[in-house]
Parts: structure tokens; sequence; C-alpha cells
């Protein structure tokens, strides 16, 4: 538990550091968002509806959770989302 919060933090850190274009369209006018995010809950059974949560402003936290609980570099996570 520990191990994945220091992980987690780190990630955090470096996302502040390598600012990147977004990966996911989080805007729900359009339903892009809920789509992604039920095709990633459907190809990847250990995501829930909580590990999409982040408060406005912090969607690069969200990414790196993501990213630690799937095992993905954010190159890879970025692939995934773009291929759905």
């Amino acid at each position: 538990m520990i191990t994945t919060l220091i992980l987690l933090a780190i990630v955090a850190l470096i996302l502040k550091l390598v600012k990147g274009k977004p990966v996911i369209n989080t805007d729900n006018s359009n339903g892009v968002w809920n789509k992604q995010k039920s095709k990633l809950m459907k190809k990847f059974s250990v995501l829930t509806k909580n590990d999409f949560l982040f408060a406005e402003g912090k969607k690069d936290e969200m990414l790196a959770r993501l990213q630690i609980k799937l095992g993905k570099t954010k190159e890879e996570l970025q692939t995934i989302i773009t291929e759905l």
C-alpha cells in the first residue's frame, strides 16, 4: 500500500514536470468521456468508476492512478485510449 502511494506521488510529480497534450477528452457534453471510461472498464476489469474520478484541474493525477493500477507507461496508456 505504501509502495503504491509512493509510486503515485512520484508519477504525479513527473506529470507536473512534463506537461503533455491531454490524452482523454473529458468534455461530457458530447459523451466522449463517458464512452472512453466505459470502454476502458470493459477492457480492464480491474477498473471501477471511482478510478476515473478527479477534481477540476487534477486530470493528470487520475491518469497517473490509471497508469499505476494497469501497470502501463504514460505512452502505453495514451495508445490504449486513442485506439478505443
